[in-house]
């Protein structure tokens, strides 16, 4: 359930047809502090453009801290990078302009799931599912598209692999528009989508007839391809399909949608690393820092999750000392741009295994090598103590 604040009666109505009619209406913010009390079920609170900044920022601020499951929306007749940056500080989930009522559709339920799997959390004690088997499950995910996560995914994939030294899987989450299978070129004869006939009975043989070889150690198993189908593939399935994964591949490696749905949920349950990835600019850094607040309110050890600076030798007004200063959290891996990427991308190559000396390939290998990479290297010019280091930082030893 949603609340809509708003001062004018009219604007009101417009925004709660929008969320749908369990919406409830409150006609200023008083009445929503008067509202707030604890058991709450509400799960999205709509600060509407007739809410003056400050009110909205200051009582989003107090939501975050007394009622952490609880969303926050701002809907404003302009967005720009002053507004997004505030919000980004008070802990705003997102942030609408009035005029786009799907998109404020959109972000509520975005809330909703989210909201939902935060309270989920509390009930269960903030525990998750130990990866216990021999492979290891790496997620790449961003809240914001366009950050290249498919770009990283497929050349972490491609370097784990290390031309059929490891057995690796990549799986592509992006179940309405996922990228995996052109990236790499794939003609799959399955997808995911066919996963769904085989239900509770979904065995490592039957997974394994859905997956679509690549080359010497990389695999993939890909997204559907008519994007309607992503509804009917529940997060069960999915945590089901990671687990035999798991079993099958030394490195299952997770590509996302850009949303906190049930299935990448699933996902971070299950993974050894989430590997957070954004760029520098100021909606990619707000999205990435929901994220890792979200991450802690779901109580995922900060020992299983990193962040990632994609492009981060651009030269548009932000650093990344500055990200890591609004983030609060050390970047562990830079890769610089390339016009060579979308290049490799177009021919379907990973550009790790078309230029491997390339600075691109070199710091996504940099990255494997440091924070993903568990046993032997796939790089012998690693020292030691590095991989020494690195397994008891993620609290785990060699399953080799």
């Amino acid at each position: 359930m949603a609340i809509v604040v708003d001062l004018d009666p009219s604007i009101a109505d417009i925004l709660r047809t929008a969320l749908g009619s369990d919406t409830e209406v409150l006609p200023s913010v008083d009445a929503l502090r008067h509202h707030l009390v604890p058991g709450l079920t509400e799960d999205t609170v709509v600060f509407g453009p007739t809410v003056d900044l400050p009110t909205a920022l200051s009582v989003a601020s107090e939501v975050r801290v007394l009622h952490p499951s609880i969303g926050v929306i701002l809907v404003r007749r302009r967005v720009d990078a002053s507004v997004l940056a505030e919000a980004l500080r008070a802990g705003v989930r997102d942030v609408v302009e009035e005029r786009d009522l799907s998109g404020l559709a959109e972000a509520a339920r975005r809330s909703r799931v989210l909201s939902r799997r935060l309270r989920s959390a509390d009930t269960r004690g903030g525990e998750h599912a130990s990866p216990g088997h021999r492979g290891h499950i790496v997620t790449v995910f961003s809240a914001k598209g366009g950050c290249g996560k498919t770009t990283l995914a497929t050349n972490l994939a491609a370097i784990l692999a290390d031309h059929g030294r490891r057995e690796v899987c990549i799986l592509d989450l992006d179940l309405a528009f996922g990228d995996v299978a052109i990236v790499l070129q794939l003609f799959p004869a399955h997808t995911l989508a066919d996963a769904v006939a085989l239900g509770d009975s979904l065995d490592a043989d039957g997974l394994k007839s859905l997956i679509t070889r690549h080359s010497p150690g990389l695999s993939a198993l890909v997204a559907p391809v008519e994007p309607g189908t992503a509804g009917h593939i529940p997060a069960e399935l999915i945590g089901r399909m990671l687990e035999i994964l798991r079993d099958q591949f030394d490195y299952v490696v997770v590509d996302t949608p850009p949303a906190f749905d049930d299935q990448v949920l699933a996902a971070f349950d299950r993974s050894d690393i989430i590997a957070n990835i954004a760029t520098l600019d100021i909606p990619a850094i707000k999205n990435l820092k929901l994220t890792l607040e979200t991450l802690e309110l779901l109580n995922y050890s900060r020992d299983r999750w990193v962040v990632v600076l994609n492009r981060a030798d651009s030269k548009v007004g932000l650093t990344a000392a500055d990200v890591e200063k609004t983030l609060n959290a050390k970047i562990v891996a830079q890769i610089p741009s390339s016009r060579e990427v979308p290049s490799t991308i177009n021919r379907g190559v990973p550009i790790a295994l078309d230029q491997p000396n390339h600075p691109v390939s070199q710091a996504i290998r940099q990255f494997a090598e440091r924070y993903v990479v568990v046993g032997p290297s796939v790089d012998d010019s690693v020292p030691s103590p590095l991989r020494h280091d690195r397994r008891h930082r993620f609290g785990r030893k060699s399953s080799r």
